[in-house]
């Protein structure tokens, strides 16, 4: 015993120092970027433009020194990096900010583990310098926009002892890395304290547990506060403009440049051209369609990639601790993380075609649920019936076609400039978004001779918006100003920073004692319809947008964003003028959205699959309770029927979307009525763990037990109870 932990000791030792010379060795290697903080930022307007003012500035046909494509991350950080330097700058976003990859990711601002493990052990500079760029550009994220970001501890569970030194050896260089970066140092738990701070966690052959800390955020709204925060500095961005040509020009000596792009404004249909000296291609997963626009015989470079992603709800996870698996059944590593008080599980990593309404199938989110019961315990039963909402999104992987070899996927972003002057930024991630903006602005100047008042980007020291006025405790500020729920109040704080103010202005009076203002849109969740109102003004233009983008209520629950539809269309519709035909247009649209995008559809076709696996007793026990509600003995339950239910309760007030809704959950055969084999199939689910909860079978137990107390007061006397005077 004595010799084995004199060999572990010397191997945990060797590891260290070999892991702490080789950083120190590939750190010699790398140059870092310096930015000249001696800049002064420049300032920003008071107020933002509205939709309409942007829509007339790029209609207005001045030149533009930077015309963007695409409003992803990417494409909203060239936009913030390129008007701070000094130089005009339009943003068109076929769709919406974030509406593709950059609203679909795990929520991590990271430097990635398995990259530096990989430029460690084979001594990659490459790869080594990309982690280092992360994990500065990680600090920088989270000092920029402390609302919406913050740190997140991660716990790396540890079931074989000999892995317990190697990890811990990991983690502390991915620590080392990082230097003054560093968000919080690492550290090593006992069984007893991991089972302490992640008590879901499975404890058979527990050896231990590393813990590391990344950054999480709200990766929406981020980006959609980047772009504001553009827009705030002066530039043209705008949402639902589609490119349908780039333009071409003589720059005088025979060679044809860009000059410009004919665009459409969906919203209002007109089709108008924008002048500009240089065009930057950030249009991520349909970086090849613009690529072509510019020289129809380029070869495509972007190798797409899903990657989906399920919420299950908060108990799942503590509230701040995270879980990694670092290798899954088939090699790929699964996070666990706590998120809006929810859990995030995910990612897969499987080749895609590139489309714009990426789908999650079945298969990928019955693996993602089978990883997580290989690390939770008996406890805690992993059920298809508690997914509230799944997504897919496309990671666009890039071949460089700076190389020679264009065969090979490039690890970091790649920059590359057309002989036409169009500047492609492509590959990358989140976390990176900054710097690739940085890099792709830098090209841009010297490929177009452009002339920025500042020579130097100034984002890395740049507050986004809500962050320049937003502490930790303002949320406490809107409680006693404003007369708002704790809960909404920590909510607006957090997603809207200093702005959150502006926000509660805009709350209508609840008629109630407490609280004073802020009528929520969901009971189950903080967000109130000032909300609906302020998103307007953040460019929301549709109903997708708001619950996808604005609000996050479409990736929390795809139930609760169905069932908030009708209010959150009606407040919209004033806002901005909608007829009741556009409003029915909308909810349909937005239905569709939620079956298709986010899981609602995949989470109807699992319940119907389902077989009926009850005994002889439970199938008579819910015949009878299926027959007290069908009191008109038609063979089915109709809506009538639930509200006749629901007002026995006590629940008068019901309103009739929320019927439907009742009606829904359970309806598969969609024929606006309840069948007996429905309902019977609704049991079954609930019973294996498929289907977590339904307000139907809640009610129909309900009406037995009423049933049952009402037979009972007619047996018994007063005389044979014993009661009476």
């Amino acid at each position: 015993m004595t010799s084995r932990m004199f060999k572990f000791g010397v191997t945990a030792a060797s590891a260290c120092v070999g892991s702490v010379l080789a950083s120190y060795t590939l750190d010699r290697w790398n140059t870092p970027h310096v930015v000249n903080n001696a800049t002064v930022p420049p300032k920003r307007k008071r107020t933002l433009p509205p939709r309409a003012d942007q829509i007339k500035s790029l209609m207005s046909g001045e030149e533009f020194d930077v015309l963007i494509i695409g409003g992803g991350a990417t494409g909203a950080g060239c936009a913030l990096d390129s008007v701070t330097r000094g130089l005009k700058t339009a943003l068109v976003e076929l769709d919406d900010f974030a509406s593709g990859t950059s609203s679909r990711s795990t929520k991590l601002i990271h430097g990635g583990v398995r990259y530096l493990q990989k430029a460690i052990l084979g001594l990659d500079l490459e790869q080594y310098r990309m982690v280092k760029e992360a994990l500065a550009e990680r600090a920088t994220m989270l000092e920029s926009a402390p609302h919406l970001t913050h740190p997140l501890p991660i716990m790396l569970p540890v079931y074989t002892w000999w892995q317990v030194p190697y990890y811990w050896v990991g983690i502390k260089a991915y620590d080392l890395v990082a230097g003054d970066r560093n968000v919080k140092s690492s550290y090593y738990l006992s069984k007893k304290d991991a089972l302490e701070l992640f008590p879901m966690l499975k404890k058979d052959k527990l050896c231990g547990a590393i813990v590391y800390y990344d950054g999480q955020q709200d990766d929406a709204r981020m980006c959609l506060a980047v772009a504001l925060t553009a827009a705030r500095h002066g530039a043209t961005v705008c949402n639902h403009v589609e490119v349908k040509e780039l333009l071409k020009k003589d720059d005088g000596t025979g060679k044809q440049v860009l000059c410009g792009a004919k665009v459409k404004d969906h919203i209002s249909g007109k089709e108008f051209t924008v002048k500009a000296k240089c065009i930057v291609n950030a249009a991520g997963p349909f970086t090849d369609s613009i690529r072509k626009m510019d020289n129809p015989t380029v070869k495509s470079i972007c190798c797409p990639s899903s990657g989906v992603h399920i919420v299950l709800p908060g108990y799942y996870s503590p509230d701040q601790m995270g879980l990694l698996d670092p290798s899954t059944s088939d090699g790929r590593v699964i996070f666990f993380l706590p998120w809006q008080r929810q859990t995030i599980a995910g990612t897969t990593d499987l080749p895609c075609e590139i489309t714009h309404n990426p789908t999650p199938t079945e298969d990928e989110i019955q693996f993602i649920l089978s990883e997580i019961k290989n690390y939770l315990n008996a406890d805690v039963e992993v059920r298809r019936g508690d997914v509230l909402s799944a997504w897919s999104g496309i990671r666009p992987l890039v071949s460089d076609p700076n190389k020679d070899d264009t065969q090979s996927l490039a690890r970091n972003h790649i920059v590359h400039v057309s002989p036409s002057n169009l500047i492609t930024i492509a590959g990358g991630k989140w976390t990176t978004y900054r710097a690739m903006a940085e890099h792709t602005i830098d090209a841009a100047i010297k490929a177009c001779n452009l002339k920025p008042e500042r020579a130097e980007a100034v984002t890395s020291y740049l507050k986004i918006e809500g962050g320049q006025g937003w502490t930790p405790t303002m949320y406490i500020r809107l409680v006693q100003d404003f007369g708002l729920e704790c809960e909404v109040a920590q909510h607006l704080a957090k997603s809207y920073g200093d702005r959150a103010f502006a926000v509660s202005k805009m709350a209508s009076l609840t008629g109630k004692r407490w609280p004073i203002i802020g009528n929520r849109i969901h009971p189950e969740f903080p967000y109130i319809d000032a909300e609906i109102r302020y998103g307007v003004r953040e460019y929301a233009c549709t109903a997708v947008d708001m619950i996808a983008r604005r609000l996050r209520l479409a990736f929390l629950n795809v139930q609760a964003a169905q069932e908030a539809l009708p209010v959150i269309v009606d407040i919209m519709g004033e806002e901005l003028g909608w007829s009741k035909d556009e409003k029915e247009r909308q909810i349909k649209h937005a239905t569709e959205f939620l079956a298709n995008e986010m899981g609602h559809s995949v989470n109807r076709t699992s319940k119907e699959r389902i077989p009926i696996k009850l005994s002889k007793e439970e199938i008579q026990t819910y015949i009878k309770r299926f027959q007290l509600i069908d009191k008109d003995k038609k063979g089915y339950v109709s809506i009538n029927d639930i509200r006749r239910a629901l007002k026995s309760f006590g629940d008068g007030d019901v309103s009739g979307e929320q019927l439907h809704e009742i009606l829904r959950e359970i309806d598969t055969n969609m024929n606006g009525q309840v069948e007996l084999d429905e309902y019977l199939q609704m049991m079954s689910a609930i019973k294996t763990g498929d289907v977590a909860y339904s307000r139907f079978a809640r009610m129909a137990e309900l009406e037995e037990q009423k049933h049952e107390a009402a037979n009972l007061k007619q047996k018994i006397s007063v005389d044979r109870s014993g009661g009476g005077l």
